[in-house]
């Protein structure tokens, strides 16, 4: 976490929280760093890489956490408090990261090659949809119309097709399944 006061920089673990001996807890502590390691960075890559949803990003967050947690953290820590310290270390890391990332500008736009017939430029998806819907039973058409091409909430689909919410989320459920099959030429 930047320090008060500094709205960027890097990330540092937070200078107040400072772990207790493995004799305050009752657990044993660490042997060495690696075994700190060891023991906790599959759990923090995946916190981490479900935050982020890309697997150079986290490791990459991953190793920061560890190297920002390593000079303030004790041997002496048991193992509940070192993994504490870590995921508030990786929370900070984290948004460290979002920080940096969100606010950057896209400063070029990639050309798109030109296809060669302007009719291939055109969407087909209207056909695709209809033809889908065509293949739907009655009422999934039903309840797709109304929440996406009428823009109707779950409520008002529900009460005019005469079912409860709960069945019309079914319904809906179903149908989308069922239009993704089609769709993608799997119909059975």
């Amino acid at each position: 976490m930047p320090a008060q006061g500094d709205p960027g920089g890097e990330p540092r673990p937070r200078p107040e929280l400072h772990l207790v001996g493995a004799s305050d807890s009752g657990q044993a502590p660490y042997a060495s760093w690696e075994a700190v390691y060891e023991d906790n960075v599959t759990w923090v890559y995946r916190l981490l890489f479900a935050r982020l949803g890309s697997r150079a990003d986290a490791e990459d967050l991953t190793s920061e956490v560890f190297l920002a947690a390593l000079r303030p953290l004790r041997l002496t820590a048991s193992a509940a408090e070192v993994r504490a310290y870590l995921r508030a270390t990786a929370r900070t890391v984290l948004a460290a990261h979002w920080r940096a990332t969100m606010g950057r500008e896209i400063t070029t736009i990639d050309d798109v090659e030109a296809t060669g017939d302007p009719d291939d430029a055109v969407s087909t998806a209207p056909e695709r949809v209809a033809a889908v819907l065509e293949s739907l039973p009655p009422q999934y058409r039903r309840v797709l119309e109304l929440r996406f091409l009428e823009g109707r909430s779950m409520r008002e689909s529900a009460a005019d097709m005469g079912v409860s919410i709960a069945n019309a989320k079914v319904l809906q459920h179903r149908a989308l399944r069922l239009a993704a099959q089609i769709n993608e030429g799997g119909h059975r």
